[in-house]
């Protein structure tokens, strides 16, 4: 059993120390960030799809606007945090330890 171990999800996250946006993003996909931000931005595509065709073939009730809304606020999420990971990715992707 490793030191990391015994801290439990703390120390696996924390371990080894790493700075910066490395804290705020995960190990697997600050690995592979335009990859992640290209996967957020056509999921942004198929939930804003999603909103719009509930819209066109819902109903006028609340229900049919409460899972619009869902789809559409989800969709602005996925698409604000993919395009950040991609406005971000050339930097971290040039300053990568584990690359030569």
């Amino acid at each position: 059993m490793n030191n990391a171990d015994a801290k439990g999800i703390r120390g696996w996250w924390t371990s080894p120390p790493r700075s910066g946006l490395r804290l705020i993003i995960s190990p697997p996909e600050y690995r592979h960030l335009r990859a992640w931000g290209r996967v957020r931005i056509a999921s942004a595509i198929v939930l804003t799809g999603l909103g719009v065709v509930t819209l066109s073939f819902g109903g006028k009730d609340r229900k049919t606007y409460g899972w619009a809304t869902w789809f559409l606020g989800g969709a602005a999420a996925n698409a604000a945090y993919g395009s950040w990971e991609l406005s971000i990715a050339p930097e971290t992707e040039q300053l990568s330890p584990t690359k030569p």
